[in-house]
């Protein structure tokens, strides 16, 4: 099967991701993931996104795609996968259309922004073990402090107020459209991401057989 999961930053798509993956037996795909391990390779598409993450551009769709069109040709990907953070825009599904990438179902997970913006803002890192809580879903035993190794938490610049607004309007204005797109072609299926991750993930496996 071959799934494209849509939702605003912060919906829980990777969690989700994750579950399909284990109970579906097919591949997460990030396109965050597939950048980083290009350049990590030392492929040819890998210095070309480099030349541009260099000079803090972002990578332009040629790249991309080419970039996806290579994943998709790996064994792994012959029983389907789950494609996740691709396409961003417009431009880009019909990109995918047009590599003959026949998807079958794209789910869109929906949480309400106020929630969204709950669970981001109240994250905290550990900037020595890499350790992730939450302030208030998954509290530290001391404000502040890890509880694995005692370093300080942070909070990223991903975690701020003012870059997840910007990231939330970036999404409306060049992703949401996206759920339009496969709508019209009847591939869309639409799962409120409010219940916990075992229950979400539940639905969005039902949603996919509608």
């Amino acid at each position: 099967m071959k799934i494209i999961l849509l939702g605003a930053p912060g919906a829980g798509k990777g969690t989700q991701a994750a579950y399909i993956t284990k109970a579906l037996n097919i591949p997460a795909i990030s396109t965050g993931d597939i950048i980083r391990n290009a350049l990590k390779s030392g492929s040819e598409l890998g210095k070309k996104a480099k030349s541009y993450m260099n000079e803090g551009k972002l990578v332009p769709d040629e790249i991309v795609i080419d970039i996806i069109k290579e994943r998709l040709k790996e064994d792994d990907c012959k029983n389907g996968f789950i494609l996740d953070g691709f396409p961003r825009t417009i431009a880009q599904a019909e990109a995918l259309d047009s590599m003959g990438v026949e998807i079958d179902k794209v789910v869109d997970l929906e949480v309400d922004e106020d929630l969204i913006i709950r669970r981001l803002t109240g994250r905290r890192v550990c900037k020595d073990c890499g350790s992730s809580f939450h302030m208030s879903m998954n509290t530290p035993k001391n404000e502040g402090i890890c509880d694995n190794c005692g370093g300080t938490l942070i909070q990223r610049k991903d975690d701020q107020l003012s870059t997840i607004m910007e990231r939330l309007s970036v999404y409306k204005e060049q992703t949401e459209p996206l759920k339009g797109y496969y709508e019209q072609k009847g591939k869309l299926a639409i799962v409120y991401g409010t219940n916990d991750i075992e229950q979400t993930g539940k639905d969005m496996l039902a949603a996919m057989k509608d």
